[in-house]
C-alpha cells in the first residue's frame, strides 16, 4: 500500500472513530456493572416512617423508597445566603436547596451568573434530604427560620442557617446549612433533640432531583454526559443515565461503606458525600413529571430519651476538577477525560502550569504545542524527511508505472528496488500522523472537560476557548494549511486520490467549525510548524539531489 492510500486511510478512520465516540458518548453513557448487583437490595422498611404521599417515587425505581415531592400545595419562605462564591436559596419547606449561583462562573449572558441548581417550570435542579422513623420530618416538613436571609460577613469563614421544627411527638429537629468562605462545600446537620420517653431511631436521606435538561449554555454537538453518577472504591465511577432510571435499572453499587452519589453534567458536579466508612445506600429514583433523583440513605444514631445527637452530610456543588479528590477519592474523576486520560491528565497539568506562568490559556496552548513538537522533532523529522524524498524521486515512480503499466508485479518490484536505492520508507510519512492523533485526542479531551478553559479569551473575537470560533477565522486557517501541507507532500498518481486529497482540508476545515477554538489553535500552530519543517526538509534534499 502506498503512502497516499495509507495517509487516506488513517485520516479516513480516525474522522470514523472521533464521530462514532462522540455519538456513542452521548447516547450511550458507560454503565459499569457491579458485582452481586442482579441480586439488588431489599426494600428498607417503612414501619413507623412517615406516610409516601402522592407523587412518591413510581413503584420499583429505587430500593429506599424515599417520599415523594407532593406537599398539598403549600409553600415555604426563601431563605437567601450568600458568600464570596455562592449564593443559595432555601426553601423553609423541607429545608431544600432549591437554587445555587456561582459567582465565579459567568452565565450565557455577559454579566451574569452561572445557575446550577435551580427551579423553574422545565429545569428542575434541587438537592433535598429528609429523615424516615417515628414521624420524623422528610424533605416536605415545615421548618422556620429566626433569619430571611444570611451573608458571610467580613472576616469570618464561614455562615449558618438553622432551620427548626417539632414533630407531632414534640421532638425538636434543627436543620443547619454551614457555607464555607472560598468553598462550594457546604456542610448539612440534623440535630434530632429527643424529649419523648421512648428512644428514637430512623434513617436520613439525601438526593439530587432533576428534570431531565440540557445544562445552561451547553453546544449541542458536545460529546458530554449529563446524568446521575455513583461512586465506589468497588466499582469506581459508575454513570446511569436518566434513561436507565427510568428503566429501574440498578446495575451500580447499592451497598457500600465509601463513596458519593451525584450528578455529572459539562464542567459542573453536585455530590452528596457521607462520611468514610459509614455504611450508606445509593439509590435512584424516577419520579413525576420525567424528573429523577440519586441518593444516598444512612442510619441515624439512636438518641434515647432526654438525648441529643446529630447526623452530618458533606454537599459539594461546583466545577468540576480534579482537586476534589482532597474533598473524597473518586470525586476528582468528575472531569471526565475518558480513554484518553493517562495522556489528557499530564497534557492539562503541563498547559495549567504554562497558564500560570504566561496567564493566558490560548498562549498556554501555543506553548505547549511548541514543547511538543520540540519533543516529538527527531520522530516528526524523520517522516518528513521519508515524504521529502518520496517528493524528489516521484518523477522516477512515475516513468517506472508508465514503463510496466500492463505488468503490475514488475512495477510493484521495480518500486520496490528504487525505495531499497534511494533508503526511503514508503510508509515513514505516516509516523507524524500516528503520533499527532493521540495526542489531537487527548488536547480534545482535555480541553473539552476543563472548566478552567470555560469562558477563558485569548485575542480579540476569541473570548471562550472552550466553544467554536465565533468568526470562524481559525477553521479558515487550519483549512488553509492542510492545503499548503498536501502540495508539500507527494501528489498521487491516481487522480480521483489526488481530488480526494484536495478536497480534504476543505471537509477537514468544516468539521473544525464546530470544535472548541482552543483546540483548532493548537491543530493551526502544529501545523503552521510542521509546514516550516517539512519545506526546509524538502528543499534541502532536493538542493542535494540538484
Amino acid at each position: 500500500m502506498d503512502f497516499q492510500r495509507l495517509l487516506l486511510l488513517l485520516i479516513f478512520s480516525t474522522s470514523v472513530f472521533m464521530l462514532w465516540t462522540q455519538w456513542d458518548h452521548a447516547q450511550h453513557p458507560t454503565v459499569q456493572a457491579a458485582a452481586g448487583a442482579a441480586s439488588g437490595v431489599a426494600a428498607v422498611p417503612t414501619a413507623g416512617s412517615a406516610p409516601v404521599p402522592a407523587g412518591a417515587a413510581k413503584a420499583g425505581n429505587g430500593p429506599a423508597q424515599v417520599p415523594g415531592d407532593t406537599a398539598a400545595g403549600k409553600t415555604g419562605k426563601l431563605i437567601v445566603v450568600t458568600t464570596d462564591v455562592v449564593r443559595a436559596e432555601i426553601n423553609t419547606l423541607g429545608g431544600n436547596l432549591q437554587g445555587l449561583e456561582l459567582l465565579t462562573q459567568q452565565g450565557v449572558e455577559k454579566g451574569s451568573h452561572f445557575a446550577l441548581l435551580e427551579r423553574q417550570r422545565d429545569r428542575v435542579y434541587m438537592a433535598q434530604s429528609g429523615l424516615l422513623g417515628n414521624g420524623l420530618p422528610n424533605h416536605y416538613a415545615a421548618y422556620t427560620s429566626s433569619v430571611d436571609g444570611a451573608q458571610l460577613a467580613e472576616g469570618k469563614d464561614t455562615v449558618q442557617v438553622n432551620l427548626e421544627t417539632t414533630t407531632a411527638d414534640g421532638v425538636k429537629v434543627t436543620k443547619t446549612y454551614t457555607f464555607h468562605r472560598g468553598s462550594y462545600l457546604i456542610d448539612v446537620d440534623y440535630t434530632i433533640d429527643n424529649t419523648t420517653q421512648a428512644p428514637i431511631s430512623g434513617d436520613a436521606y439525601f438526593r439530587l432531583k432533576r428534570a431531565d435538561f440540557k445544562p445552561e449554555g451547553e453546544a449541542r454537538f458536545l460529546p458530554v454526559y449529563t446524568g446521575p453518577a455513583v461512586y465506589s472504591a468497588e466499582e469506581k465511577l459508575q454513570k446511569v443515565s436518566f434513561s436507565d432510571v427510568e428503566k429501574g435499572k440498578h446495575d451500580f453499587v447499592q451497598n457500600a461503606k465509601d463513596g458519593w452519589v451525584g450528578i455529572l453534567q459539562h464542567y459542573f458536579v453536585a455530590a452528596w458525600v457521607p462520611k468514610a466508612g459509614e455504611e450508606r445506600q445509593n439509590f435512584t429514583q424516577a419520579l413525576d413529571h420525567k424528573e429523577y433523583s440519586v441518593g444516598v440513605r444512612v442510619h441515624l444514631p439512636v438518641v434515647e430519651p432526654g438525648k441529643t445527637a446529630t447526623t452530618a452530610m458533606q454537599f459539594y456543588a461546583g466545577p468540576a476538577v480534579t482537586a476534589l479528590d482532597k474533598i473524597t477519592p473518586g470525586l476528582g474523576l468528575s472531569v471526565d477525560y475518558g480513554l484518553m486520560t493517562p495522556i489528557s491528565k499530564p497534557m492539562f497539568w503541563v498547559m495549567e502550569k504554562l497558564h500560570g506562568w504566561v496567564g493566558n490559556w490560548g498562549l498556554a496552548i501555543i506553548l505547549l504545542t511548541l514543547m511538543l513538537k520540540l519533543l516529538l522533532f527527531p520522530v516528526s523529522a524523520a517522516g518528513f524527511r521519508s515524504m521529502a524524498k518520496m517528493r524528489v524521486v516521484a518523477p522516477k515512480l512515475q516513468r517506472i508505472k508508465e514503463q510496466y503499466a500492463d505488468d503490475r508485479e514488475r512495477q510493484h518490484k521495480a518500486m520496490m528496488e528504487l525505495y531499497k536505492t534511494e533508503k526511503i520508507n514508503p510508509v515513514g510519512g505516516c509516523l507524524p500522523l500516528l503520533i499527532q492523533m493521540p495526542l489531537f485526542l487527548s488536547l480534545y479531551d482535555a480541553i473539552l472537560a476543563s472548566v478552567e478553559l470555560r469562558h477563558a479569551p485569548f485575542v480579540g473575537w476569541i473570548t471562550d476557548l472552550s466553544s467554536p470560533d465565533p468568526w470562524y477565522v481559525l477553521p479558515a486557517l487550519m483549512a488553509a494549511t492542510m492545503l499548503l501541507q498536501t502540495r508539500l507532500n507527494p501528489a498521487p498518481a491516481d487522480p480521483m486520490q489526488a481530488k480526494i486529497m484536495k478536497t480534504m482540508p476543505i471537509a477537514f476545515g468544516v468539521m473544525f467549525f464546530f470544535f472548541p477554538a482552543g483546540l483548532v489553535l493548537y491543530s493551526v500552530v502544529n501545523s503552521s510548524l510542521s509546514i516550516v519543517q517539512q519545506w526546509v526538509i524538502t528543499r534541502s534534499l532536493e538542493k542535494v539531489k540538484a
